[in-house]
């Protein structure tokens, strides 16, 4: 495709990505970024994990500036796209034309009080910096804490929460980590949580009671739960309300190829959009894997056909409870894990479990390794696995 105006909506990871591989693909026409939040792009990963965990400092969430030379148009949201016409209408009244758009508009935090703008007063949410910075402002006058939601948010902010000397209950359905995970690894971090002294309820249908000053949570069971504050970290939504009506959208879901492409002069990538992998069509929230599908898009927007696929493998990395688990492969990952390598610490291991299609998974749990090794530790063939020791209980 011959482009001499693109337009990237979403200023965030992904969208800086798209931005740097146009660029680096040879793109050099005229370059446009429409970022909803007013901040240059920062490390969403870094406001559950060393903000939380940090000192005074609001640092650890930082990237480097932009060196794409786009213009920025920041603070600004796209509120509707006109495939037809290529044009991007904006907040405010405004539009921009293209030839090529990259969308990334990413996604929200989902709300117990539901998906309203306004939300609940008494429900906090951690997505963005100013959500970071209002919850490190409030727990460190210790307050009690309910966080409800037992995946890696969820942990990590509960982490964070009782590092700052709060009194935390973690409302769970099933255990934590579980889903994402696969019970071996979950039970690692659920038995540190507890050392640590978290309280983890494992209960469902959690909601929002709207009464009384303090936040309570009500449980299927009929359990009444009350702190002095609330974070939920129930999921996300991709932000795809800009785009009904432009012809984009299967069910409410934007869908991309193996190249990023929704159509030839469309391409998406980041939390808003499903892409292909080896066990289907997923959305994949994570940061790296926004990153990934960045680079496969703008190459795809470029060269179309040409362009190569994307091969995606996961990367998935947590901090919580003194526990750092990196892990590459798909997850949750089920049965006992081959033992590869015993680190310095009791806590510390390098593990693979083999998948029955032939891939493996491999983790690194308090283990300094590279990430380049840790994937072709992932990649090994099955000889590896059966030549390691599995892990006895």
């Amino acid at each position: 495709m011959t482009a001499r105006r693109i337009v990237v909506v979403g200023n965030g990871i992904a969208g800086l990505t798209a931005c740097d591989s146009l660029r680096a693909a040879g793109f050099d026409g005229e370059l446009t970024v429409v970022g909803a939040e007013r901040h240059s792009p920062y490390s969403r990963p870094a406001l559950s994990k060393a903000l939380l965990h940090g000192g005074d400092g609001l640092a650890a969430h930082e990237l480097p500036a932009p060196t794409h030379g786009a213009d920025e148009w920041l603070g600004v949201s796209a509120t509707r796209l006109d495939a037809g016409a290529r044009v991007v209408k904006l907040d405010g009244g405004g539009s921009l034309p293209y030839d090529g758009l990259v969308i990334a508009s990413g996604s929200r935090a989902r709300r117990l009080a539901g998906s309203t703008e306004a939300g609940y007063d008494g429900e906090l949410t951690l997505r963005t910096l100013e959500d970071a910075v209002r919850l490190k402002e409030l727990v460190a006058g210790r307050p009690s804490v309910i966080v409800v939601g037992g995946g890696p948010l969820g942990m990590e902010v509960a982490s964070g929460c009782l590092h700052s000397g709060c009194d935390v209950t973690l409302v769970t359905e099933g255990e934590p980590l579980v889903r994402q995970l696969g019970s071996y690894l979950s039970g690692i971090f659920t038995a540190a949580a507890r050392t640590s002294g978290l309280r983890i309820v494992n209960g469902s249908k959690a909601r929002l009671i709207r009464s009384g000053t303090t936040p309570q949570v009500a449980l299927a069971d009929g359990t009444v739960l009350e702190a002095d504050l609330l974070v939920s970290a129930v999921g996300d939504e991709p932000n795809v309300e800009w785009l009904e009506g432009s012809g984009l959208l299967t069910d409410g879901v934007l869908r991309v190829d193996s190249r990023g492409r929704v159509r030839p002069d469309i391409v998406a990538a980041g939390d808003v959009a499903f892409f292909p992998t080896q066990r289907g069509l997923s959305r994949v929230p994570l940061w790296t894997s926004a990153i990934d599908q960045a680079k496969a898009a703008a190459v795809g927007l470029l060269l179309g056909d040409e362009a190569p696929p994307l091969e995606f493998q996961p990367y998935f990395w947590t901090e919580a409870f003194g526990l750092s688990l990196k892990s590459v492969g798909f997850t949750p990952v089920e049965g006992t894990p081959h033992f590869l390598e015993q680190g310095a610490g009791a806590d510390s291991a390098l593990l693979r479990w083999e998948h029955a299609d032939g891939s493996g998974t491999a983790a690194a749990i308090n283990y300094r390794i590279p990430i380049p090794k840790l994937r072709r530790l992932a990649n090994t063939g099955s000889q590896l696995a059966r030549a390691a020791e599995p892990v006895t209980a």
